[in-house]
């Protein structure tokens, strides 16, 4: 029973709203708690039912003590009503002792009555609770499952970002590449042997020189034939 009652501080202020919202993976914290709520909350069920009982115990001691008190007090009146004084000091005498026990009984009630409203306090708080996490169970795992898909598109993201950036590392080197070929086809149209205007005008006259002759050969040919 200590144990339980030493437990009842931590119980009573947990906050289960505000543990969930600390919680770094709130989806297992809330499986957790169901957990450890439920295994609380029939420990607690069975020691309040306990306490419950020694409860009703110790009022009916005090109901049962007040009543013989009441019952004495009227046996000595009857005594005394019929003379009989002597019975009537047995009688409150017996009533005097019954007394005398009512204060320890009603102390025990007391610390019984205390530890039973204790017990409901915790067994209705553990309910509560429960209640709540199942109340937002769904609504975490909800989320959960969006964070999760979140963050893979997240990671889809950075692939995207990686893939276009080595597209963009492709392109840099293809220029660099069309520089380096434009620049090799510049330095050969440079180490080109100078033309020599002349010598292409003199190659262009002597063509035709040779065109001109072929002519007057043909010439020649179809004259002699009669053609």
């Amino acid at each position: 029973m200590g144990n339980i009652l030493d437990r009842f501080a931590s119980i009573i202020k947990a906050n289960i709203n505000d543990l969930l919202d600390r919680a770094e993976d709130p989806e297992k914290m809330v499986e957790q708690y169901m957990r450890d709520l439920t295994e609380s909350l029939a420990e607690v069920k069975e020691a309040t039912a306990g306490v419950m009982a020694e409860e009703a115990r110790c009022k009916r001691l005090v109901d049962d003590n007040q009543a013989d008190i009441d019952r004495y007090e009227g046996l000595a009146r009857k005594a005394l009503a019929a003379g009989e004084e002597g019975d009537a000091r047995t009688f409150l005498a017996k009533k005097q002792e019954l007394a005398g026990r009512a204060e320890g009984l009603k102390v025990a009630f007391d610390a019984a009555h205390e530890n039973a409203a204790k017990m409901r306090q915790m067994h209705d708080k553990l309910v509560s609770d429960i209640e709540t996490l199942k109340a937002r169970k769904e609504t975490i795992k909800a989320k959960a499952a969006v964070a999760k898909t979140q963050q893979k598109v997240n990671e889809m993201t950075g692939a995207s970002d990686r893939a276009e950036g080595a597209i963009s590392a492709f392109n840099r080197m293809e220029a660099k590449a069309d520089e380096m070929l434009d620049r090799a086809n510049a330095m050969e149209e440079l180490n080109a042997a100078p033309v020599d205007e002349a010598a292409e005008l003199e190659k262009k006259y002597a063509a035709a020189g040779a065109s001109a002759a072929v002519d007057e050969d043909l010439a020649r040919l179809k004259r002699e034939m009669g053609l």
